[in-house]
């Protein structure tokens, strides 16, 4: 993703392959996910292909390495909700889409509120699925110079864990092409 995206490129132009490899090191130790006050669980991607996923499950995963393509670290990096019940398969190759039941039985299962996750653009920064209990939050606005959305970021104070959304429009940035760093073979899959 670092080199489909760009980030790989813009690091080796500005700085050095070096430093690329200590941003992947740094990268391979990030959490997978984390918990707020023991009641919300925030990730990047989703929840996960199979039932009765537990929080020590995801506390045994091996999380020094890149993520596999299947397992629970995947289902983390790359699943996304469905309107629809059950599990489905992705619109990425990776990962699943799953429902607001694996939602509601994934929450009740580990005492949780509600999940906060990422991984896909929204128009107003944010979009909030499956009966409030699926939040996604995207904080790049105008996502690779092309798509026009807000960004967004949510606050949750103290012991209250109702999430306040604060949205934001993108700012001018140097003037450079979009995707300027990416590997343009690498998005149509010919690398």
């Amino acid at each position: 993703m670092n080199q489909m995206y760009g980030f790989e490129g813009e690091v080796k132009s500005k700085y050095s392959q070096q430093m690329f490899d200590l941003f992947t090191e740094i990268f391979n130790q990030l959490p997978l996910c984390h918990l707020i006050k023991k009641k919300v669980i925030v990730m990047h991607g989703g929840l996960f292909s199979k039932d009765d996923v537990t929080l020590d499950d995801i506390r045994a995963i091996d999380r020094n390495r890149q993520p596999p393509e299947e397992g629970l670290m995947c289902d983390l990096m790359w699943s996304d909700p469905q309107f629809s019940h059950g599990r489905s398969q992705s619109k990425r190759g990776v990962g699943i889409q799953f429902g607001p039941d694996v939602t509601k039985d994934f929450l009740k299962k580990n005492d949780l509120e509600y999940v906060i996750r990422s991984h896909e653009v929204k128009a107003e920064g944010y979009e909030i699925n499956h009966d409030g209990k699926c939040i996604t939050v995207f904080s790049a606005p105008n996502y690779c110079d092309t798509m026009g959305n807000k960004g967004a970021f949510i606050k949750i104070k103290g012991n209250n864990l109702n999430p306040e959304f604060v949205s934001y429009e993108a700012v001018e940035h140097p003037k450079i092409k979009p995707m300027a760093y990416a590997n343009s073979f690498s998005l149509f899959g010919l690398n």
